[in-house]
């Protein structure tokens, strides 16, 4: 599913429309509801991020500098992906 999703952000970088990509992954009815639900939780995760951003905003700086200790590669990752896929 992640590889899905890369092949899907380099192509709309290449400027393909998402109803072009989805004719060349050949997306079938079943697999178009996963992307709802897909949807559905990235606009869940949107609203956790803004949530704990605002929450890290009201912080010291002492506090900010050790909940960036504790938060693991992966978890960078995956705000920085979700971060591009919800502003793109």
């Amino acid at each position: 599913m992640i590889e899905r999703l890369h092949f899907i952000e380099q192509r709309k970088q290449q400027g393909l429309s998402l109803v072009d990509i989805q004719h060349e992954l050949n997306i079938t009815p079943h697999e178009e509801i996963d992307v709802q639900m897909l949807r559905v939780k990235m606009q869940n995760l949107e609203q956790d991020v803004t949530f704990l951003l605002e929450r890290i905003n009201k912080q010291d700086n002492k506090d900010i500098e050790k909940i960036k200790k504790n938060v693991s590669p992966e978890s960078i990752a995956l705000m920085q992906s979700l971060l591009l896929l919800i502003h793109n």
